[in-house]
């Protein structure tokens, strides 16, 4: 059995080291506690090589799947009336994500010394983002608990399916576009130069294709590695500058203004918009605690900018639908049951109907996104089949209709 080195904390609060042999890291927990000792951080010791290795560096964070099955779960057990405490030390038995058990185990320690379970989880902020701990503080609040639970299901649930349909939708598209360009490289570097010769025995001038066909063979064959070199280094850069708060900014407007998907990341965005709008209006928070929580649960800094616009409006007086409309983010239609919920005091059904409006929007042009980008595709693929066609056999017909001229 392997060697581990802990660090814990005894009863007494002192820090406590040592080294044990133990099956696995779970059992080594399991025998700490049993002592009476708070695990704080574990290594295994490795015998080959002398060195030690933190098990939790080679780890992945939790993925949405795991939060959604988390949430759950969660939402069972707290309907059922099971505490918190055995809630969250049942699940740290049954998850496979060992990020995530830590993250319980260390919950689970911070309930029992008295703390809300809101901070518990907003020390883990790269598990649990703003929205999850402002619901579940908004259960705290309400005392319930398991409803904070079944929205947030319900919500990365939707969240999930969302995106799935959104990236199985481009897929397509992006492979074609990937193959054209490799055809592209493959043809002018291998193809073109084997008619280069032929095309040398030509004493007129060739035709403005061929031409053009030739210049850039040539150009790849001269500078392919240069080439090569310079897409990797642009891909990188554009991944650093989107990387920054600037580049992000920018890109998440441009990502709303693109041809053909935009609309859909647009109307994705205002429906996460809307339904976390909902959820927490539903909970009883005030409009301003709602946008704040909400511009950081989009996902867009373009949107949450405009977010916080709203937010700023509404606090220098403006109701809820004139800080919409000036955030030129909403069609009138949604403007217009916006007003409704705020006339009628159903905010929070209103921005759920939104939601679900915009929903079966993304819903509609995901589906016929194929076909919208089918004719596009079809026009790259046939001009570029021209411009070869062109530039390849029409010197050849022009070589042969001299030869049978003579």
């Amino acid at each position: 059995m392997p060697n581990f080195r802990y660090t814990g904390r005894g009863a007494d609060g002192k820090p406590i080291k040592g080294t044990i042999v133990a099956s696995n890291a779970d059992t080594l927990v399991d025998q700490l506690i049993n002592r009476g000792i708070e695990p704080l951080e574990i290594q295994e010791i490795k015998e080959s090589g002398g060195g030690q290795l933190t098990i939790a560096l080679f780890e992945e964070w939790p993925t949405t799947d795991d939060l959604i099955l988390f949430a759950r779960q969660m939402y069972t057990l707290s309907k059922s009336g099971v505490s918190l405490v055995r809630s969250f030390q049942g699940l740290a038995e049954s998850t496979h994500n060992r990020k995530l058990v830590e993250a319980m185990r260390e919950i689970v320690d911070d309930l029992q010394a008295g703390r809300d379970l809101s901070a518990a989880m907003a020390e883990h902020p790269k598990i649990f983002d703003q929205l999850f701990l402002r619901m579940i503080r908004i259960g705290e609040e309400t005392g319930r608990m398991d409803d904070s639970f079944l929205q947030l299901f319900q919500y990365m649930e939707i969240e999930k399916e969302t995106r799935k349909r959104i990236k199985s939708a481009l897929r397509y598209p992006i492979f074609v576009l990937i193959a054209i360009a490799g055809a592209m490289f493959v043809v002018t570097y291998w193809v073109i130069p084997s008619f280069s010769k032929i095309f040398e025995q030509f004493h007129s001038e060739l035709p403005i294709f061929t031409r053009i066909l030739l210049g850039a063979s040539g150009f790849t064959q001269k500078y392919a590695l240069f080439i090569l070199v310079g897409m990797v280094a642009l891909i990188y850069g554009i991944k650093y500058w989107i990387g920054t708060p600037q580049g992000k900014l920018w890109w998440d407007e441009k990502k709303l203004k693109m041809p053909l998907v935009g609309t859909i990341i647009n109307r994705a965005t205002l429906s996460r918009y809307s339904r976390a709008f909902a959820m927490g209006s539903r909970s009883g928070l005030p409009v301003i605690q709602i946008l704040v929580a909400v511009a950081e649960a989009v996902d867009n800094d373009y949107v949450a900018h405009k977010i916080k616009e709203m937010r700023n409006g509404i606090e220098r007086g403006e109701s809820m639908v004139q800080a919409a409309y000036v955030s030129r983010m909403f069609t009138p239609l949604v403007l217009q049951m916006m007003a409704v919920g705020e006339e009628t005091g159903s905010m929070d059904q209103m921005m759920q109907e939104v939601a679900e409006f915009y929903e079966r929007e993304v819903a509609y042009d995901v589906e016929n996104l194929t076909a919208a980008i089918e004719p596009i595709l079809l026009l790259v693929i046939g001009a570029m089949v021209l411009v070869l066609a062109l530039g390849i056999f029409l010197p050849m017909w022009e070589l042969g209709g001299a030869a049978m001229k003579k």
